[in-house]
């Protein structure tokens, strides 16, 4: 069973929407959120401003950008990242482990640069709306679970924090990875709630137990009629699991 507090900083809302909306939700939220996902669509049209915003409405921020390119181009991407004042960056463990220990280089740089605790780096395993047929569209012959676990290994062994994984695979990475790694897990849906486009999904207690750090749960709470009540009822399942 979590704690409040610890039930509060589980969870991530992901601001899968337009600025405008995300200003409202960070407004609607604030107290009661800590921390928010910032991903690709605000942050290439509006940028480190939106970082900034949030910050300001006292949430910490996850910058979903997903950064995967050659060594050089990760390690200037997740520097200059940092700099917005992000918490935890998202980068792709398919880059290679000579990528990802670039990417810790970029973060270190940062640190160093500001002062500031240093950005948290999540690899991405296997997207969660990825099935096996999806995999092997793409040549990937294994099954997802051990393709998420070499990935995880691979990624850890070159200097990320942990990995981001579908609450399906949070037990077994926990397992491998050890009490210390940050798992986090989208596909997150509480009971009655639509899945979406998400495959391997779970509950928010569930995903807990299982073995995961944070949970980025969008939707069903940002489509809720009363977002607050929404994320009320997230945090009392937590304390009560």
């Amino acid at each position: 069973m979590l704690s409040e507090s610890q039930a509060r900083d589980a969870v991530i809302v992901a601001l899968d929407c337009d600025r405008e909306r995300a200003l409202e939700l960070a407004g609607l939220l604030e107290g009661k959120a800590r921390w928010v996902k910032v991903g690709m669509t605000l942050f290439y049209r509006y940028g480190p401003s939106i970082v900034d915003e949030m910050r300001a409405h006292g949430l910490r921020v996850f910058l979903d950008l997903k950064v995967h390119d050659i060594p050089f181009q990760v390690k200037g991407a997740v520097c200059s990242a940092a700099l917005t004042g992000a918490d935890i960056i998202s980068i792709h463990g398919l880059g290679s482990s000579a990528m990802i220990a670039a990417a810790r280089e970029g973060a270190d740089e940062a640190a160093e640069t500001t002062g500031r605790d240093r950005i948290r780096l999540v690899a991405i395993s296997i997207l969660t709306s990825m099935d096996p047929a999806s995999l092997a569209e793409v040549g990937i012959g294994g099954s997802v679970e051990d393709e998420v676990s070499r990935l995880a290994s691979l990624s850890c062994a070159a200097g990320a924090d942990g990995v981001v994984c579908s609450p399906r695979e949070a037990a077994g990475l926990r397992a491998l990875l050890g009490p210390d790694a940050l798992i986090v897990t989208p596909g997150i849906r509480p009971a009655g709630s639509d899945a979406g486009d998400q495959v391997r999904i779970s509950s928010p207690s569930a995903a807990i137990a299982a073995g995961s750090s944070k949970l980025v749960i969008g939707r069903p709470i940002t489509h809720a009629s009363d977002p607050r009540v929404a994320l009320d009822a997230i945090h009392h399942e937590l304390l009560s699991a």
